[in-house]
């Protein structure tokens, strides 16, 4: 006899308290850490593009265009065979291919040239008047970054980071199903493949609590710190 959609759904008896804990416990850990390494490469990754793309010199046109590949590679190959090709530096980097550290350099590689581009589109959209008065008063290079752009562009970058680290949920979740851990590989494993389809509704419903709480504080920073 076939259940009713409530006996599917809403049986909350198949839920193990703990693996639900701890999966996400894994999640928060994977988003984390990789969203630390993606935001201090993105950042650093972004200004190198910002810096090369306005010299006009045919070395610095050369550097962009070899970044710009570089990063629209692993921007642009789905996460899913990213994490599958880069299985053996996997190995090395952490020693495994299976749980939540293993998943961190796929997710930075996958996410870290997309903030990137997010960071070059902000710093391009401060006004050149500023950087302007910022030659004029004899401001160093570094000056300019750290006095100017940056805090210009703070509100730019948080909405970024917001962006990024929502995708990077997402991320998470697809990693789960290929060993990682966390949400995903429960509502994979523990749900969708065993027919316990409570726990994939479950942690379904935490993964978009989590993506509704970060998205809340990412558009509350961005109007605290935006002037205009």
């Amino acid at each position: 006899m076939n259940k009713s959609i409530s006996e599917q759904y809403f049986n909350f008896s198949q839920i193990n308290s703990e693996t639900m804990k701890q999966a996400i416990i894994d999640t928060l850990y994977m988003t984390v850490i990789s969203m630390v390494l993606v935001f201090v490469l993105g950042l650093l990754l972004g200004l190198l593009l910002y810096t090369i793309g306005r010299k006009n010199k045919p070395y610095a046109k050369i550097v962009y265009s070899l970044v710009s590949i570089i990063s629209n590679i692993f921007r642009s190959t789905p996460f899913m065979i990213l994490m599958v090709l880069i299985i053996p530096f996997t190995k090395v980097l952490v020693g495994s291919m299976l749980g939540a550290k293993a998943a961190i350099p796929a997710l930075v590689l996958s996410a870290a040239p997309f903030y990137a581009r997010l960071v070059e589109i902000a710093l391009r959209e401060v006004s050149p008047g500023v950087l302007e008065a910022a030659d004029a008063m004899g401001a160093s290079y570094w000056e300019t970054i750290y006095k100017v752009l940056l805090p210009e562009s703070v509100p730019a970058l948080i909405s970024g980071i917001t962006v990024t680290t929502i995708s990077m949920i997402g991320f998470t979740a697809m990693a789960g199903a290929i060993g990682a851990g966390g949400l995903g590989a429960l509502a994979w494993q523990e749900g969708y493949q065993r027919g316990n389809y409570t726990v994939t509704l479950v942690a379904t419903v935490i993964i978009l609590v989590i993506v509704f709480i970060v998205q809340g504080i990412g558009d509350a920073l961005t109007k605290r710190t935006d002037k205009r």
